[in-house]
């Protein structure tokens, strides 16, 4: 039977198992199958049948051999099994450099958030750009966000971002955590894809947040490390283990709430960091200047299902102290097998948890992985459908 006769249905059927790279050839076929491919029912089916956790996106360093230039940003998607193979050759192959006037906040679902803040005088503008790796369709600028300098404290290690979806209004949203100087707040503004303006939708306490500017997006929430306790001056040797928490920004319901650390968490680690494995909120750390330990939330939100995913000697990962700088950037389907990065050797390292072995070490080469995010192929347009 000839494909012309075959059922429009069928059709639709077919085409959605299909990856995207394949789609977007496709589209040259007709003017139908073109149209098809990018309606928004087509969009969501697409999205729901494809494989996810096979990929991954690393923000990366592109080390530059140009003694008058920065090193340049650049976002790498790559696939988990060729990471866990050759994780230098994958990065340095796929790696995208972006205009250094942008700074990467975040992935979910296909789409890349950039951001860039501009001063203009007394105040300072927020512009944020959508991309879509896959199908290299990029959208203008968003409504800017116009504040006055003198009122907010705007440098990029003060203002925390977050990106992320809210399945029950269908809709992809960028949060801004800003510290009020007046007030000593958080104010937490919004913008939803598709939109002509930012909303300011609450403020909250004064407290600590900290690690990465970037939360981490999972199950409708974006989420940041952050000490509970009013005000934000702290000193990190005064901070006990119960004032340690996840800050935890509903986007559906516009309200947040502090998330508990795990209860196997005797004392203040060292370096925490937040992250996404797996489509799991993860937390790293360093225990007792002796270990490198890592968590999964198997069920968001549920306290008591963090696991313990890894707890392994320093030693073992060639990452002696003082200077401790690791991060889980992906791991393999069956849960064995971990990619980390040890920031102060600059290299990989495989490490097989089954075997208590590491597999191998790579040096980073001239792309260096600054952090990792859950990445899939989708055909989501970026200004909303």
């Amino acid at each position: 039977m000839a494909m012309a006769q075959l059922p429009q249905d069928l059709i639709e059927e077919i085409l959605s198992w299909l990856p995207v790279k394949s789609l977007m050839r496709f589209r040259c076929v007709s003017r139908t199958w073109n149209s098809l491919i990018f309606q928004a029912h087509f969009v969501k089916l697409n999205l729901q049948r494809s494989s996810r956790n096979t990929h991954v996106l690393l923000r990366c360093q592109i080390n530059t051999v140009f003694e008058d230039m920065r090193d340049l940003p650049g976002i790498a998607p790559c696939s988990i099994c060729s990471l866990l193979e050759n994780p230098s050759s994958t990065v340095d192959n796929g790696c995208h450099q972006l205009d250094n006037r942008y700074l990467f906040i975040g992935s979910y679902n296909g789409l890349v958030w950039l951001i860039n803040l501009v001063a203009r005088g007394e105040f300072s503008e927020y512009r944020v750009w959508f991309c879509n790796l896959a199908t290299r369709i990029m959208s203008e600028d968003s409504p800017h966000l116009c504040l006055r300098s003198c009122n907010y404290k705007l440098w990029w290690y003060q203002v925390k971002c977050g990106f992320g979806y809210d399945d029950r209004s269908d809709t992809y949203k960028v949060v801004l955590v800003l510290s009020n100087i007046k007030s000593q707040n958080w104010e937490l503004r919004v913008h939803r894809l598709g939109d002509t303006h930012w909303r300011k939708v609450l403020t909250c306490p004064a407290f600590p947040i900290l690690g990465e500017k970037c939360g981490q997006p999972v199950s409708g929430t974006v989420n940041w490390f952050a000490i509970r306790k009013l005000g934000f001056d702290y000193e990190w040797e005064t901070v006990t283990v119960d004032q340690l928490v996840i800050f935890s920004y509903d986007l559906n319901k516009e309200t947040f709430k502090y998330l508990l650390m795990p209860n196997g968490l005797s004392q203040v680690p060292r370096g925490p960091e937040l992250g996404v494995l797996k489509g799991c909120l993860c937390l790293s750390h360093v225990h007792q200047r002796t270990h490198f330990v890592v968590w999964l939330m198997r069920e968001f939100g549920v306290e008591n299902s963090w696991t313990q995913l890894l707890n392994v000697t320093l030693e073992l990962l060639q990452a002696p102290l003082p200077c401790v700088i690791l991060k889980p950037l992906c791991i393999s389907e069956n849960g064995d097998v971990l990619l980390l990065a040890n920031y102060i050797s600059s290299k990989f390292i495989l490490y097989n948890k089954k075997d208590n072995r590491i597999v191998y070490t790579q040096d980073f080469n001239n792309q260096v992985p600054m952090s990792s995010h859950d990445y899939i192929q989708s055909l989501v347009l970026p200004y909303g459908n």
